[in-house]
């Protein structure tokens, strides 16, 4: 059955508002607004960059309390436990096989178009002072750490340390608990519910500040990096957003299609969320309403829940593919030789590395530095070449990880058989009056 929060947007989408109130499209207004004042004076495009930073803190402070009440809401319902288990195994499954066919694709795609041959750098020669942080100190990409660092230092630093599986951990334990406690639990359930609609109702208050933050992120971007960085690595970029189409085309189209729903119709369900996540380049910046429109789809909340934030961590489809053409178009750049099994170990390491880089706009820039210094073949100091277009690429990989997530979802929901096809298709169709 459909939460109550699914039914409350359905009722919402029902009242038809003329299209030049939509969010959407003030969000695509406020972005090529940003993009003409970062072209025209980059100097005041950079100054309002604070707009899309503090649109995106709005955001962040209420993804934590938001994954907790969803978590707990719908576990704490559910009379077999056993069910929470098979679902994240289902979707971890899922996760590792979808991020493995991205990376093969990025490999496959970045050896046929070679967009670093006759590069000829010289690692020593760049200016790495903008990155030197990077160099000097990569964060370190091992299983005991990764696993360490999803168990928070106090049960209430959950919620203020940023990560996303440690709050995911948190809500699963106070959802076991209150399962076992039964009839006792009914009030804390009743106030997490009730806590739940407000929090969503402030993502939608929020989230009308959208095209201001899609306007400073943007504006920020283009007047920082201008379009020299388009010029001098045209060839990465322009290869890079046709990858992700492909992805989208080749990968996520027959999965999609499998599952029974269009995923071009599912990309227009999404476009405001989508548009978003292009300006700020975080998805973290449409998590809630994401979770939000995926109950409208008639998804369970428990299944939405569970694997939207999961996925946030372990399914980071556009992270994949940028992470493994950064790193062999760095490779060719500089003239490093990579072999078969030499890419092979590098798809490994790309596997566990990748799975840090959670939703943060810059973390897969981040996480590209410790993958290249710990494979210890690539010179560390050639990241600098990307710094310039690093932002450029997030606003391919972004919505490609938030089309992902939701794809994903909606297949564990359907394997799951918690997914109501019937509303699926007329929610999708924008066949609002049948749907209720």
């Amino acid at each position: 059955m459909a939460s109550k929060v699914g039914e409350d947007q359905l009722t919402q989408i029902r009242r038809r508002k003329p299209w030049y109130t939509q969010l959407w499209l003030h969000v695509f207004v406020g972005t090529i607004a940003g993009i003409c004042l970062g072209l025209w004076d980059p100097a005041l495009g950079m100054r309002v960059g604070p707009l899309g930073d503090a649109f995106i803190k709005a955001i962040r402070m209420l993804i934590a309390p938001i994954i907790f009440c969803t978590v707990v809401h719908g576990i704490a319902r559910m009379v077999d436990l056993a069910r929470v288990g098979r679902v994240a195994l289902k979707a971890i499954l899922y996760f590792e096989a979808l991020t493995t066919i991205a990376l093969l694709v990025a490999l496959g795609a970045v050896n046929l178009w070679k967009p670093g041959r006759g590069m000829n750098v010289n690692p020593a020669q760049l200016d790495t002072s903008a990155v030197q942080t990077y160099i000097a100190h990569p964060p370190k990409a091992t299983v005991t750490e990764f696993l360490m660092n999803i168990i928070p230092t106090t049960l209430v630093g959950a919620f203020t340390e940023g990560n996303v599986l440690a709050v995911l951990l948190v809500s699963l334990l106070c959802a076991f608990a209150l399962a076992q406690i039964g009839a006792g639990g009914k009030p804390v359930i009743d106030f997490i519910e009730a806590l739940s609609k407000m929090l969503f109702q402030v993502v939608g208050i929020v989230m009308w500040a959208a095209p201001i933050g899609a306007f400073g992120a943007i504006a920020s971007t283009v007047g920082k990096f201008g379009a020299g960085s388009l010029v001098s690595l045209g060839k990465l970029l322009g290869g890079f957003y046709v990858l992700c189409l492909v992805f989208l085309v080749g990968v996520l189209w027959p999965v999609a299609r499998a599952c029974g729903f269009s995923l071009f119709k599912l990309v227009g369900f999404l476009r405001e969320e989508l548009l978003v996540a292009l300006a700020t380049t975080s998805s973290e910046t449409v998590l809630p309403q994401l979770m939000r429109k995926l109950e409208v789809l008639g998804c369970e909340e428990t299944i939405v829940g569970l694997v939207i934030p999961t996925g946030y961590s372990f399914n980071l489809d556009g992270t994949c593919l940028y992470l493994a053409t950064a790193t062999v178009f760095l490779a060719q750049a500089t003239n490093t030789h990579l072999g078969l099994w030499q890419q092979l170990g590098l798809l490994a390491v790309l596997l566990l590395s990748s799975k840090g880089a959670a939703g943060v706009a810059g973390a897969a820039f981040v996480v590209l530095a410790a993958t290249i210094a710990s494979t210890g073949t690539i010179p560390v100091a050639s990241v600098a070449l990307l710094l310039g277009i690093h932002r450029l690429m997030s606003e391919g990989l972004t919505p490609t990880n938030v089309v992902g997530n939701a794809v994903a979802t909606l297949v564990v929901a359907k394997w799951e058989k918690a997914l109501d096809p019937e509303r699926l298709r007329l929610v999708l169709n924008r066949k609002w009056e049948a749907a209720s």
